[in-house]
């Protein structure tokens, strides 16, 4: 082989591992540049999965708070639809005293029963029963020796639950010794 060969060989060979050295910086490099990209890839997926999650619970909170605010509204709404039911309650024992046809007022009442009925709306029993604070309002004490202590002898005003809630306490007058 002559020299010229030799030397065209040698720049042949050493063009080659240049070309070598630079694939292998160059597949180093977009190694380095896919993890980089995996990374910022699992980071932006994290962040999403963290944002969906806020969001769903921002929903159910909202979702909560919302029904929670119409069940009070409902219950205040009630309340006051109560008063006027204990109106009309009145108003029909006041005319049956005097003889007077109470016919229609009966059937409003049931008609506001069944409306109390339909929205869980239930009167609270008390005549006999152990007075309850959670559930009952003495307004008086009255010397009974026919019943126990804290049995309640009269009722003043209806109670009401709503739902094993109380929506209006009843008032009551209770047994001492």
């Amino acid at each position: 082989m002559s020299e010229d060969k030799k030397i065209l060989k040698k720049a042949h060979e050493k063009t080659i591992e240049s070309k070598v050295e630079k694939d292998q910086e160059q597949e180093e490099n977009n190694l380095r540049r896919i993890e980089t990209l995996e990374k910022e890839k699992d980071d932006f997926k994290n962040k999403w999965l963290r944002s969906k999650a806020d969001y769903q619970n921002l929903e159910k909170q909202s979702i909560q708070r919302i029904s929670q605010e119409i069940l009070k509204k409902k219950l205040n709404l009630l309340l006051e639809f109560i008063t006027i039911y204990e109106d009309f309650i009145r108003a029909q024992d006041s005319l049956s005293k005097n003889n007077v046809d109470t016919s229609g007022i009966e059937i409003i009442r049931k008609n506001m029963e069944k409306i109390l009925s339909e929205n869980n709306i239930v009167p609270i029993v008390a005549i006999g029963k152990p007075f309850d604070p959670q559930i009952h309002e003495a307004i008086s004490m009255v010397e009974d020796d026919s019943v126990d202590e804290g049995t309640i002898i009269q009722e003043v005003a209806k109670g009401y639950y709503a739902e094993e809630a109380i929506l209006k306490p009843s008032k009551v007058i209770v047994s001492k010794k």
